[in-house]
């Protein structure tokens, strides 16, 4: 495989934080043409292997290298510029924005800023509105980021993280408060841009299994910082797995090439 190909590579990597292990021993290649989703509970250690591939947080062992680069031998901020991030809390951070428009809000990822400061030039004013028209979100443009329902400000920030081209788009648990009309709306959205060969290598980040579009190729199963699973989703994604990382019985079923669970009898006793 040329390191090219490579979209992320961790090899044996730690984290310790307070006298408490975080992330142990992670290893784990993402390839050029994959699509992987990163399931476990809360405290899994999902979002700490998120601020690992963004140089936000640095392991205490192990090597990491993403889209070629690796940490330590490479320019953070720059490589950054190739990585979109999309979280919920990218919703708070535009608060304060509210008076933002839509189309604003797009562009200002070009910068990675919250907020538009810096000269934009027409071919960048063309991208947005195509990319507004591929999320069919055209219509918005000119909306004030306030106005918007939860789903169409996903959407927006979905928008915002592909303006720059990402080579990488981690999508971090974006369906959550979402109701279930925005939500499969927005999968369905994903799961096209997924489909398109020029379009980014997709890290999605989730607790909920039935979010596993089919375009996602692999998974990643995660328990108290260590790895339970990894590869093909149709190898890994299997009740054994689902068990041991969820901490609860289920059975399970695949409907449109979506898994869907059921919880059986549960007690904590």
């Amino acid at each position: 495989m040329k390191e090219i190909d490579r979209i992320i590579s961790l090899r044996n990597i730690y984290w310790h934080r307070d006298g408490r292990t975080i992330l142990n021993n992670i290893t784990w290649d993402v390839e050029r043409g994959e699509h992987w989703a990163l399931l476990g509970l809360n405290g899994s250690g999902k979002t700490s292997i998120l601020k690992i591939i963004t140089g936000y947080l640095w392991p205490n062992g192990g090597e990491v290298s993403v889209l070629g680069n690796t940490f330590g031998k490479t320019n953070l901020p720059e490589l950054r510029k190739s990585i979109g991030w999309v979280s919920s809390s990218l919703d708070d951070q535009y608060q304060s924005r509210s008076g933002d428009s839509v189309l604003e809000a797009v562009l200002s990822g070009k910068f990675a800023s919250i907020g538009l400061y810096e000269h934009i030039t027409k071919e960048d004013v063309e991208k947005a509105w195509d990319i507004l028209e591929q999320f069919k979100i055209k219509h918005l443009a000119h909306q004030r980021l306030s106005s918007l329902s939860q789903g169409e400000k996903r959407k927006t920030m979905i928008a915002r993280a592909l303006i720059p081209s990402p080579r990488l788009l981690i999508l971090d648990e974006p369906c959550n408060g979402l109701d279930i009309y925005y939500k499969e709306e927005l999968l369905s959205t994903i799961n096209i841009l997924a489909s398109t060969s020029s379009g980014p290598t997709i890290v999605y980040v989730t607790h909920h299994i039935e979010e596993i579009i089919p375009s996602i190729s692999h998974t990643l199963f995660m328990r108290t910082g260590e790895v339970v699973a990894q590869g093909p989703k149709k190898t890994t994604l299997i009740e054994p797995v689902l068990e041991e990382t969820f901490r609860v019985p289920l059975s399970l079923g695949w409907e449109n090439e979506r898994p869907w669970i059921r919880i059986k009898t549960f007690s904590t006793t």
